[in-house]
């Protein structure tokens, strides 16, 4: 296969050209292709689309645990045994406590994240009335990850402020059946464009270390940037006894590192956002910033160690990026 000159491509998308399907040659390129090379195109693209402000978000657990879904990965599944501590809907004072806490930390914004398949309705007026209170009293951009939404919840949603929607693919339409057979790649489609047919942002991404392949990637990567996703998460697979991928290998800080500099390359105005699984790496994920990241998220989360927020916030100043919150 003739190699690619990743500068000249970095030049092309610069200047308008968007990879695609047909573009397999080329996709294939970036797999074979240096690490270092890549990693240094896709931070040019990085810096031409994303500047140097870095997206810093924190989640909380509202509902947790006894998941009617059968995703291989999670362990807050009711179908696996991983002994995951389950709660009901956390009390509206804790989750705007821990809003306020976040904001007063410098973080752009916050997300209320639920385990299920969809809210019940009366978690979701909680949810309603935590929102409102946050949107009311609070600057932080608000977020939500609650599962398969209607239009008609989506739209109470935005009303009482929350501007973005979190709905992950996971991975490709090909290797998902693989993963989940509770639900379908087509109702997670459906569900992202209803988020975006109300106006709100979506933040979609998946998990890498799967068992999938390196085409499994990049198909979803072709398939989140024709969704137009606003924000990707990458996430590395952290093992979890208990759950049917307990026993995968753990992957290594390149493949973590090319796969995020592929996502610039493919999908270069969304923020590539480390997310899960930071701890695989040595430096805790610094280098993906110079791999093309532009936001993360950060502080006490569901399955990323040693990442507080002032530790993030010192390590990307030290980096030269603008850490100042968006709603500031």
């Amino acid at each position: 296969m003739k190699s690619i000159d990743l500068s000249v491509l970095a030049d092309e998308i610069i200047a308008g050209r968007r990879l695609n399907a047909k573009d397999q040659g080329i996709l294939q390129g970036l797999v074979d292709c240096d690490l270092e090379e890549l990693k240094s195109g896709a931070d040019r693209l990085r810096k031409h689309f994303s500047g140097d402000k870095v997206d810093l978000c924190t989640i909380i657990s509202g509902v947790e645990g006894r998941c009617s879904e059968n995703c291989k990965f999670c362990a807050q599944s009711a179908h696996h045994h991983t002994g995951c501590e389950a709660h009901a809907m956390l009390d509206e004072d804790a989750i705007v406590a821990a809003a306020r806490a976040n904001q007063e930390e410098g973080v752009d914004r916050f997300s209320i994240v639920d385990s299920g398949r969809t809210p019940t309705a009366a978690d979701f007026e909680k949810l309603i009335s935590a929102f409102d209170r946050m949107n009311r009293e609070l600057d932080i951009h608000l977020c939500a990850s609650l599962g398969f939404l209607s239009a008609e919840q989506l739209h109470r949603l935005h009303e009482v402020g929350v501007g973005a929607v979190h709905c992950n693919l996971e991975t490709s339409r090909n290797y998902f059946p693989q993963i989940c057979t509770t639900h379908t790649y087509d109702e997670k489609i459906e569900n992202i464009k209803r988020a975006q047919a109300e106006g709100m942002e979506v933040c979609s991404g998946g998990i890498i270390g799967m068992g999938e392949s390196w085409q499994d990637r990049i198909d979803m990567a072709l398939t989140l940037a024709k969704l137009h996703v606003n924000s990707i998460p990458i996430n590395s697979l952290m093992p979890i006894k208990g759950t049917p991928l307990e026993n995968m290998p753990r992957l290594t800080e390149e493949d973590i590192l090319r796969t995020i500099a592929m996502y610039r390359y493919i999908v270069p105005e969304a923020d590539i956002r480390l997310a899960g699984g930071r701890s695989l790496m040595s430096d805790n994920g610094r280098s993906t910033f110079d791999a093309g990241a532009s936001a993360s998220i950060t502080g006490n989360m569901l399955t990323t160690s040693g990442s507080t927020i002032k530790q993030d916030l010192t390590m990307l100043t030290e980096l030269g990026r603008d850490i100042k919150p968006a709603w500031a």
